[in-house]
């Protein structure tokens, strides 16, 4: 496995006839103050040795304290600007956003002070109809979202 891939799962959900995705905000002092084009899916890094998708749920648990479940539908992965190749699956599925419990990472802050400081992997996460989450999301995978709208388009006109 290449040594720059990540995984991780895109949640989705119907509400009042609207589908809605799961995504979350990075935690940290470098994305404190960024909202538009800096969310993303739950996602990580791959082991050398460890199955995408395994990794993909890890991480989701990880970074939100959600165990996921369902049916995993396979997306076609997405090089990120950097180079980094991401592994994408979309599952149905629900949780309170305002619930979630991250894991934390540890930098030196404020820098080249020679303090350590604690901040969450995630700090938010929040549930946003498909149009509100192209704006919000990296710009590097809106194309999971554009993917999961083709894949849905039955479900889409069946609501409407």
């Amino acid at each position: 496995m290449a040594k720059k891939e990540s995984a991780g799962l895109l949640m989705y959900r119907w509400c009042n006839s609207a589908l809605e995705v799961f995504l979350v905000h990075p935690g940290g002092p470098y994305w404190a103050k960024k909202d538009l084009g800096a969310w993303s899916i739950p996602k990580g890094e791959c082991a050398e040795d460890e199955d995408r998708r395994d990794a993909a749920k890890r991480e989701f648990q990880e970074e939100t304290g959600f165990l996921p479940e369902g049916n995993f539908i396979a997306l076609t992965p997405i090089k990120q600007p950097g180079g980094k190749l991401v592994h994408a699956w979309a599952f149905k599925g629900d949780c309170d956003a305002e619930a979630i419990v991250s894991n934390t990472f540890s930098i030196e802050w404020p820098p080249r002070s020679g303090k350590r400081q604690a901040f969450p992997e995630v700090d938010r996460a929040e549930w946003f109809t498909i149009d509100a989450a192209k704006k919000k999301i990296l710009k590097g995978q809106v194309g999971f979202l554009e993917e999961l709208e083709r894949m849905l388009e039955h479900d889409l006109a069946a609501v409407q």
